[in-house]
């Protein structure tokens, strides 16, 4: 049965409306960015810039490093993500398929971590990068960040591990397929969707998080994008850049935005694999 025209139009509307709501915090982004910086503290605010501008856009790069923090926060991003699901690939498939002594506490455990709030965690984690000399240095916060995330990436990889039949390993096992063959061969084609979504979760976190990247790192080159922004400042400390921010939000937004998209379609190319592999 056919919707109706109104229930199409509300249908639409409906969908229209969720969107413009959506966006409207990252629109109202773009439009501060384009204006003068007079224009920005005007009252009562424009709605649109009179004299569209993109002279912010120049500006991060003229007064900061900026383009060192993307580098840095695509650095960190990157090797937090391939870390965290190759580790969290392997354990969650142990945890999954193999039995392990005391697996159950295990991942009890792994999940209980995941309870705490970094914040709780800042002293030790200090203590700890501090005297491993990762100060200053990415991996000091790759690390930190691929701890945090594990016990997600474990939890979502394992229950979609545990959906996938048995009867598939038993018959690649009867064709000679090893474990680890298994595993390579068809488990993770299969469970390309699952990796590929945790990856996502696991990038945009390390992309974002301030925190710790505010806490690990003191020198200016080495610092990422989110403790960029928030270090923006004007010709006087009583004036705060709100055009220099609001393009600093928007060009760092949209790396992650292409990136998911890209991922989105890995997804849909690892959901078809395994229709047809399953």
């Amino acid at each position: 049965m056919r919707p109706s025209p109104w229930a199409r139009l509300f249908l639409g509307c409906s969908v229209a409306v969720i969107v413009v709501w959506s966006l409207a915090p990252f629109l109202w982004q773009v439009i501060t960015s384009l204006k003068p910086p007079a224009e920005v503290v005007s009252v009562p605010p424009t709605y649109w810039p009179s004299s569209p501008t993109i002279a912010s856009y120049f500006k991060i790069f003229e007064n900061r490093p900026f383009g060192t923090y993307i580098v840095n926060s695509f650095i960190v991003a990157l090797g937090t993500t391939v870390m965290c699901t190759g580790v969290g690939t392997l354990a969650a498939y142990a945890f999954a398929r193999l039995s392990l002594p005391g697996g159950k506490w295990a991942i009890r455990a792994i999940l209980l971590v995941a309870l705490f709030p970094p914040t709780i965690l800042i002293v030790p984690l200090y203590k700890l990068i501090k005297a491993i000399g990762l100060l200053n240095n990415p991996f000091g916060l790759i690390l930190p960040y691929t701890a945090l995330n594990l016990p997600f990436t474990i939890w979502v990889l394992m229950t979609f591990f545990k959906q996938i039949p048995k009867d598939i390993e038993e018959a690649a096992a009867v064709d000679g397929l090893s474990r680890w063959g298994t595993l390579l061969k068809i488990i993770l084609p299969l469970s390309a969707p699952a990796v590929a979504t945790t990856g996502i979760l696991v990038f945009i976190f390390s992309w974002n998080e301030f925190l710790l990247a505010l806490t690990f790192i003191s020198r200016d080159a080495a610092r990422t994008v989110p403790v960029g922004i928030a270090l923006l400042s004007g010709v006087t400390i009583y004036e705060v850049p709100w055009d220099q921010i609001s393009a600093a939000v928007v060009l760092t937004t949209v790396p992650v935005v292409l990136m998911v998209l890209a991922f989105q379609r890995r997804i849909i190319e690892g959901l078809t694999a395994g229709a047809v592999k399953g």
